[in-house]
């Protein structure tokens, strides 16, 4: 299915193309305190429409996740990185995607904390 979706104050915006019956809520540091619903996708799924001089990019840890959001807003709607197998993917904050009742996803929870 083709979503489309943006930050919060819509200068960052994109659409993806990816099937969304469960996201992942994660409890590290990072996802617990933005609040992030992830799902993932291929990055030649994803493409970004609008703003990519609108966003900046934060990394921690083993520094290998880019953790991009909008420098007016602050709202992270994707990250981008690589799956297990090396392949660039995009993790998707699926609470970004217009259109989408969270509240009937199934909810996957990852203990990051323990990573």
């Amino acid at each position: 299915m083709k979503y489309t979706g943006a930050c919060h104050c819509k200068k960052v915006s994109f659409e993806v193309e990816m099937e969304i019956d469960k996201v992942i809520s994660c409890n590290c540091s990072y996802c617990q305190a933005k609040g992030l619903l992830l799902s993932f996708t291929t990055a030649d799924k994803f493409i970004l429409l609008s703003g990519e001089d609108d966003l900046t990019s934060y990394k921690f840890n083993k520094e290998v996740i880019d953790h991009l959001f909008c420098k007016t807003c602050g709202v992270q709607a994707f990250s981008k990185g690589k799956d297990p197998a090396g392949n660039d993917t995009v993790a998707i904050n699926v609470r970004s995607l217009d259109d989408v009742d969270i509240e009937k996803l199934e909810r996957v929870k990852v203990d990051g904390k323990s990573w």
